[in-house]
Protein backbone atom coordinates (compact mmCIF):
# COMPACT_ATOMS: atom_id res chain seq x y z
CA UNK A 1 0.00 0.00 0.00
CA UNK A 2 1.15 3.19 -0.73
CA UNK A 3 1.47 6.44 1.88
CA UNK A 4 -2.01 8.37 2.66
CA UNK A 5 -2.32 10.95 4.40
CA UNK A 6 -4.94 12.36 6.59
CA UNK A 7 -5.70 16.12 7.15
CA UNK A 8 -7.54 17.58 9.62
CA UNK A 9 -8.08 21.35 10.07
CA UNK A 10 -8.78 22.72 14.12
CA UNK A 11 -9.85 26.39 14.23
CA UNK A 12 -10.08 28.43 17.75
CA UNK A 13 -13.99 29.31 18.64
CA UNK A 14 -14.03 30.51 21.65
CA UNK A 15 -12.99 29.91 25.67
CA UNK A 16 -11.00 26.14 25.59
CA UNK A 17 -13.04 25.16 22.44
CA UNK A 18 -12.91 24.55 18.40
CA UNK A 19 -14.09 23.04 15.42
CA UNK A 20 -12.37 20.23 14.18
CA UNK A 21 -13.00 19.16 10.80
CA UNK A 22 -11.29 17.67 7.54
CA UNK A 23 -11.14 18.50 3.73
CA UNK A 24 -12.10 15.26 3.08
CA UNK A 25 -14.94 14.46 5.29
CA UNK A 26 -17.47 16.94 2.93
CA UNK A 27 -20.84 15.48 2.19
CA UNK A 28 -20.83 15.31 -1.63
CA UNK A 29 -23.90 16.51 -2.69
CA UNK A 30 -24.32 19.48 -0.18
CA UNK A 31 -20.27 20.23 0.45
CA UNK A 32 -21.05 20.72 4.14
CA UNK A 33 -18.39 19.86 6.05
CA UNK A 34 -18.49 16.88 8.82
CA UNK A 35 -17.45 18.76 11.84
CA UNK A 36 -16.62 18.01 15.46
CA UNK A 37 -16.66 20.44 18.58
CA UNK A 38 -13.92 19.79 20.38
CA UNK A 39 -12.89 21.12 23.99
CA UNK A 40 -10.32 21.07 26.70
CA UNK A 41 -11.93 18.65 29.35
CA UNK A 42 -13.99 19.37 32.80
CA UNK A 43 -10.57 17.69 34.71
CA UNK A 44 -8.26 20.82 33.83
CA UNK A 45 -8.47 24.37 34.43
CA UNK A 46 -11.31 26.08 32.67
CA UNK A 47 -12.25 22.69 30.64
CA UNK A 48 -16.01 22.09 29.33
CA UNK A 49 -18.22 19.26 30.09
CA UNK A 50 -20.49 17.67 27.42
CA UNK A 51 -18.10 17.92 24.56
CA UNK A 52 -15.71 15.59 22.64
CA UNK A 53 -11.48 16.14 24.18
CA UNK A 54 -8.57 14.71 22.67
CA UNK A 55 -8.53 12.11 25.50
CA UNK A 56 -11.91 10.78 23.67
CA UNK A 57 -11.00 11.24 20.41
CA UNK A 58 -7.80 9.43 21.36
CA UNK A 59 -9.50 6.20 22.68
CA UNK A 60 -11.85 6.34 20.04
CA UNK A 61 -9.13 5.87 17.42
CA UNK A 62 -8.01 2.69 19.26
CA UNK A 63 -11.62 1.20 19.56
CA UNK A 64 -12.72 2.43 16.16
CA UNK A 65 -9.42 0.79 14.83
CA UNK A 66 -10.30 -2.07 16.38
CA UNK A 67 -13.42 -2.57 14.58
CA UNK A 68 -12.96 -1.48 11.57
CA UNK A 69 -9.68 -4.43 11.68
CA UNK A 70 -12.22 -6.79 12.68
CA UNK A 71 -14.88 -6.57 10.13
CA UNK A 72 -11.84 -6.55 7.80
CA UNK A 73 -10.51 -9.68 9.32
CA UNK A 74 -13.84 -11.41 9.96
CA UNK A 75 -14.62 -10.82 6.02
CA UNK A 76 -11.58 -11.81 4.65
CA UNK A 77 -11.99 -15.02 7.16
CA UNK A 78 -15.67 -15.45 6.54
CA UNK A 79 -16.93 -15.52 9.77
CA UNK A 80 -20.11 -15.14 9.96
CA UNK A 81 -21.48 -12.54 13.11
CA UNK A 82 -24.77 -11.16 14.14
CA UNK A 83 -23.07 -7.96 16.06
CA UNK A 84 -19.49 -6.47 17.20
CA UNK A 85 -19.56 -3.87 19.91
CA UNK A 86 -16.76 -2.20 21.60
CA UNK A 87 -16.24 -0.16 25.03
CA UNK A 88 -13.21 1.40 25.76
CA UNK A 89 -11.42 3.06 28.26
CA UNK A 90 -8.62 5.66 27.81
CA UNK A 91 -6.55 5.99 31.16
CA UNK A 92 -4.85 9.28 31.73
CA UNK A 93 -2.12 9.75 34.25
CA UNK A 94 1.06 11.59 35.54
CA UNK A 95 4.27 9.94 34.34
CA UNK A 96 7.28 11.17 34.91
CA UNK A 97 6.05 14.95 35.18
CA UNK A 98 3.92 14.64 31.84
CA UNK A 99 0.64 13.48 31.20
CA UNK A 100 0.14 10.47 28.89
CA UNK A 101 -2.68 8.20 28.28
CA UNK A 102 -0.71 5.48 29.60
CA UNK A 103 -3.47 2.42 28.85
CA UNK A 104 -6.84 1.59 26.66
CA UNK A 105 -8.53 -0.84 27.84
CA UNK A 106 -11.03 -2.20 25.07
CA UNK A 107 -14.07 -4.11 25.60
CA UNK A 108 -14.73 -6.04 22.45
CA UNK A 109 -18.25 -8.21 22.68
CA UNK A 110 -19.04 -10.11 19.08
CA UNK A 111 -22.41 -11.99 18.69
CA UNK A 112 -22.25 -15.19 16.48
CA UNK A 113 -24.81 -17.81 16.19
CA UNK A 114 -22.40 -20.94 15.91
CA UNK A 115 -20.98 -22.15 18.94
CA UNK A 116 -18.10 -24.00 17.42
CA UNK A 117 -16.85 -20.97 15.75
CA UNK A 118 -16.00 -19.49 19.04
CA UNK A 119 -12.73 -20.11 19.16
CA UNK A 120 -12.46 -18.47 15.65
CA UNK A 121 -14.17 -15.39 16.30
CA UNK A 122 -11.12 -15.07 19.69
CA UNK A 123 -8.58 -15.34 17.14
CA UNK A 124 -9.88 -13.26 14.67
CA UNK A 125 -10.41 -10.16 17.78
CA UNK A 126 -6.99 -11.21 19.03
CA UNK A 127 -5.47 -10.80 15.39
CA UNK A 128 -7.56 -8.03 14.95
CA UNK A 129 -5.99 -5.91 18.00
CA UNK A 130 -2.36 -6.66 16.62
CA UNK A 131 -3.00 -5.60 13.41
CA UNK A 132 -4.70 -2.29 14.70
CA UNK A 133 -2.23 0.58 12.58
CA UNK A 134 -3.47 3.30 15.25
CA UNK A 135 -2.14 0.42 18.30
CA UNK A 136 0.56 -0.26 16.77
CA UNK A 137 1.16 3.75 16.43
CA UNK A 138 0.73 4.44 19.97
CA UNK A 139 3.20 4.15 23.45
CA UNK A 140 -0.17 3.44 25.50
CA UNK A 141 -0.54 0.12 26.82
CA UNK A 142 -3.07 -1.85 24.90
CA UNK A 143 -5.37 -4.61 27.01
CA UNK A 144 -8.31 -6.24 25.21
CA UNK A 145 -11.08 -8.15 27.41
CA UNK A 146 -13.33 -9.47 24.83
CA UNK A 147 -16.51 -11.28 25.20
CA UNK A 148 -18.24 -13.38 22.21
CA UNK A 149 -21.85 -14.27 22.95
CA UNK A 150 -23.80 -16.87 21.08
CA UNK A 151 -27.34 -15.93 19.81
CA UNK A 152 -29.59 -18.50 19.40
Amino acid sequence: MDKHSYNVNINWTQDRKGMMCSPELKDIETSENHCIEVATPPEFDKGIPNIWTPEHLFTAAVSSCLMTTFLAIADYSKLEFVSFKCGSKGILEKVDGKFVISEVLLFPEVVITDESKRERAERILEKSEKACLISNSITSKVTMESKISIQH
